[in-house]
């Protein structure tokens, strides 16, 4: 019996693992005109991912940086990786009442 208890305990183990990294990864997402969160904090050096939701096109242009990705498709990423502290407020290039922050410390 204790066999069958081992793999079914690592396999647990590997899922949870799993599941913590994927929600510990910063991420933007884009839906119904808005990027949630609007505020992300991170370190610096880290990278973070936007992944748009909606039905339609958007873009993220970092203000400040003179960073632009590409038009994103539903289902569509763009990351950066951020190395120097301070914050940085991004819109959407097609739509820009859409804005938010990066906060990296």
């Amino acid at each position: 019996m204790l066999r069958f208890v081992m793999p079914a305990a690592l396999a647990c183990g590997l899922l949870a693992t799993a599941a913590s990294w994927s929600e510990d990864a910063p991420a933007i997402k884009i839906d119904n005109f808005t990027f949630s969160p609007a505020k992300l904090t991170v370190a610096k050096g880290t990278e973070v991912t936007w992944t748009n939701r909606d039905d339609i096109p958007h873009s993220i242009v970092l203000t400040g940086a003179g960073v632009r990705s590409k038009a994103l498709d539903t289902d569509g990423s763009f990351s950066y990786r951020f190395d120097k502290a301070g914050t940085f407020t991004y819109i959407c290039g097609l739509h820009p009442q859409m804005h938010g922050q990066v906060v990296v410390k």
